[in-house]
């Protein structure tokens, strides 16, 4: 597995992608899994899914930069978090990449996702007819749908609460869109409004959006 990039946005917070390149086997030797982490492992099929497990903790490990067991289970929302270290962590997948953020200052969200055309099919599933408005007709316009999609998946991560909606519960303002910009989004939930920035890029293929509470 190889590093294909690193940013630390400041002190406290900073994500990586890696490419996955080893078999699994490969990934579990670098690693150190409990009997309730084993038994996740091992009932997930031989595949991407089991690679994307295995990658997202040796990235996890990296950032961390320690050799010390990593305690990573998932709430009850199913949202991952470090039981043994103080930081604050999303993670992501997306086919021959995984990508994982930490951070110190507060609640974090990173999604990656490969850009195909297929997401114009479920458009009106995740975005309002006025956000829809100001998606692009010119050839971004599949690169814009993505950076909408990461956006309110990174926000949907960070904020951790499985019965927010992608299309009720968030909203995300008019945007120019460029291969790297910031978004604002709006996340109306539980009776309460907050406004976040997202950061969103364009990497090889591939769209990338993270978020700092």
């Amino acid at each position: 597995m190889s590093l294909v990039y690193l940013r630390e946005i400041d002190s406290q917070t900073k994500f990586a992608i890696w490419r996955i390149e080893e078999s699994d086997d490969d990934l579990l030797s670098k690693l150190q899994l409990d009997e309730r982490e084993k038994a996740k492992l091992g009932s997930f099929n031989k595949g991407k899914r089991r690679l994307h497990w295995l990658a997202t903790r040796v990235l996890l490990r990296t950032l961390l930069n320690t050799s010390r067991y990593i305690e990573c289970p998932s709430d009850a929302n199913g949202k991952p978090y470090l039981a043994n270290f103080p930081q604050k962590i999303s993670l992501s997948h997306s086919f021959d990449y995984a990508a994982a953020m930490i951070s110190t200052a507060g609640e974090v969200g990173i999604d990656m996702e490969i850009i195909k055309t297929k997401v114009e099919r479920i458009q009106h599933k995740f975005l309002k007819p006025n956000e829809l408005a100001f998606i692009t007709t010119g050839d971004t316009r599949y690169e814009q749908l993505y950076a909408c999609w990461c956006a309110k998946e990174a926000i949907y991560k960070l904020q951790g609460n499985s019965g927010v909606s992608f299309l009720n519960n968030m909203t995300i303002d008019p945007f120019e869109y460029q291969k790297q910009g910031v978004l604002k989004l709006e996340l109306d939930s539980n009776h309460k409004k907050q406004i976040f920035e997202v950061h969103y890029e364009k990497f090889n293929e591939y769209m990338l959006a993270y978020a700092v509470g």
